[in-house]
Parts: C-alpha cells; sequence; structure tokens
C-alpha cells in the first residue's frame, strides 16, 4: 500500500481530538444514531467473548438531578470544599447532553483475567469517541471522583462486580478543538532482540 493511501485511510484516527465537556452542547445523538454509534463501539477485542462491559445513558434532566447529588456528596466527602469544587460538581454532568457511563464489569472469570476485560471496556470508551467524532459530534472522556466513589456507584445502579471506565461526554462542539503536542512514536518504539 502506498504511503499516501495509508494516509488516506488514517487520516480521520490522526484528526481524534477530545472536546473539553464544558464545549459540548445540544444537540446531541438522537435514539437511533446513539445506537449506530454503539454498534461501532463495541467491535474491540474481547478476549473469551465475555462482552465485559454495558452502557448507561444520562441525559435530559437526570444529568442535573445527578449534579445535585454530586454537589451534595462532594460536601459529604470534604466539607472543607469551597464554593468552586461543590459547583464544578454540581455543573459536572451538565454541559455535554449525553454522557454514556462505560460500566466496566470485572465479576469472577476462571479463564479471562479482570485486567483483560478492564482493557476491553477501555477500548470500548475510546472506539465510543471515534464513533462520535466520525458522526459529526465532540466527545471526551472523564473519570473523577463520581467513577470511583461507592455512593455515586450505587446510584447509578451498579453491582458490586461493576466499576465504571469511563464517562464519556457527547454532543455538538461549540468550538474546533485544537491539536496538541503528540508523541514521536518513533522515540517510543524500541526492537526486542533475543
Amino acid at each position: 500500500m502506498s504511503q499516501n493511501l495509508l494516509d488516506d485511510r488514517l487520516a480521520d484516527l490522526d484528526r481524534r481530538r477530545s472536546v473539553p465537556s464544558k464545549q459540548l452542547a445540544e444537540p446531541g445523538p438522537d435514539p437511533t444514531t446513539l445506537l449506530r454509534l454503539l454498534q461501532s463501539a463495541v467491535r474491540v477485542p474481547d478476549h473469551g467473548k465475555r462482552v465485559p462491559w454495558r452502557f448507561l445513558s444520562i441525559q435530559g434532566e437526570a444529568r442535573h438531578v445527578l449534579g445535585e447529588r454530586l454537589a451534595a456528596r462532594g460536601r459529604e466527602r470534604d466539607p472543607e470544599a469551597g464554593e468552586a469544587a461543590i459547583e464544578k460538581d454540581r455543573l459536572r454532568f451538565s454541559h455535554a447532553p449525553l454522557v454514556i457511563a462505560v460500566i466496566a464489569q470485572l465479576g469472577p472469570d476462571e479463564k479471562i483475567p479482570e485486567q483483560e476485560r478492564l482493557l476491553s471496556a477501555g477500548c470500548v470508551c475510546f472506539a465510543l469517541l471515534q464513533a462520535a467524532q466520525a458522526a459529526g459530534f465532540g466527545a471526551q472522556w472523564l473519570t473523577g471522583w463520581p467513577a470511583y466513589d461507592g455512593e455515586v456507584t450505587r446510584w447509578l445502579g451498579l453491582a458490586a462486580h461493576e466499576h465504571i471506565a469511563g464517562f464519556i461526554h457527547i454532543g455538538t462542539p461549540k468550538l474546533d478543538a485544537p491539536e496538541r503536542e503528540r508523541p514521536d512514536p518513533h522515540a517510543l518504539l524500541e526492537e526486542w532482540t533475543p
């Protein structure tokens, strides 16, 4: 394959950028488009065909209700938290019109290590970012303390063996995300020799 043809085929991947969630607005994907994005997102490596992930949609008024709960929980976690931190928690899910929680299912498995299942869920997060951008949306993969807080995961209905791999914020970008410096793959590549 010629270098030009290869560059053309990889151009969409090379243009992928995270759009900050504060810069995402309406409209988000409609239900049909969302299902199409998820159809692409689930085409990831999945050793043993375990499908070790599921999705939770957070949109509409639910984003604001969750934000109010996060603000209250933030005060519980840190009674000395400043108003700016509490407001950040209150608005955490309010910017993008759609947030998809990618939930990793990591219960016992005799054959497939937990690490491989978690990595598969991470691949789903990244594939969803790519699918959203291919559909003309902006997206950002975030976690933050809510992804690791037992009270928050209880509110979201997670079982004991489930964990948030990421909150994928999706919407229409209010600005073009700037390119940032990327690592040089040449500097990262080594050849193993026996």
